[in-house]
């Protein structure tokens, strides 16, 4: 099949683009209001577009407090969404009133951050402490604002439990982050495997990190 997404005409029950573009991480997202006021949400739209210096991003469908806290505190924390907190992550991304606490209502317990205010969630396994650099209003092709925003942060500080490090790196298996895929479906990362990169010409890996990890 083919369709026009102009035209939307895939004939289908529920569009599939989200279902195609899968799966996502899960940006289980901090932020702090100037008043102090605590916001938890996830969101599907997130990944590292940089990891020199470290950058995340997240997309938000239209101006919710997540948004409207990192404008204000230029601050916010990306905390690792894992299949034994799956529960609580679908929780937080409930409709909450402004000045309703998502961890509270969740059940979490929250852990303070180093370098910036908001918490970050005690029983995540990583952390990612960020500081805004910018917020992007999008269009669409005619140049109209889609209401869609995309929160760009440098990472200045990374939480990590020892308990999930083995042989010096990161056990992901054992982790078990979740991402997001179409509809109301998630996946897990329950076993990962290991692909040697090309070389170069000279013999060289097509990646000088990946002769060093």
């Amino acid at each position: 099949m083919f369709y026009e997404t102009s035209k939307n005409d895939h004939g289908l029950p529920r569009c599939p683009f989200k279902a195609i573009v899968s799966p996502r991480p899960v940006g289980w997202v901090t932020t702090m209001s100037v008043k102090g006021e605590i916001n938890l949400a996830p969101y599907s739209f997130f990944n590292a577009v940089s990891d020199d210096p470290p950058i995340v991003m997240f997309s938000s469908d239209g101006y919710k407090d997540s948004l409207t806290f990192v404008a204000e505190t230029k601050e916010f924390v990306c905390n690792l969404a894992t299949f034994d907190l799956r529960a609580a992550v679908v929780a937080t991304s409930a409709s909450f009133e402004r000045g309703i606490n998502e961890m509270v209502a969740a059940g979490l317990e929250a852990a303070p951050s180093r370098l910036v205010r908001p918490p970050r969630v005690a029983a995540s396994p990583a952390a990612l402490e960020c500081k805004l650099l910018q917020i992007v209003a999008l269009d669409n092709l005619e140049g109209q604002p889609v209401d869609r925003h995309v929160v760009f942060g440098q990472v200045v500080g990374v939480y990590i439990d020892d308990r999930v490090i083995k042989n010096g790196r990161v056990d992901t298996a054992a982790v078990q982050p979740i991402a997001r895929c179409g509809y109301s479906d998630y996946a897990v990362v329950d076993k990962v495997f290991a692909v040697a990169r090309p070389k170069n010409s000279d013999g060289d890996p097509a990646d000088k990190q990946q002769a060093a990890e």
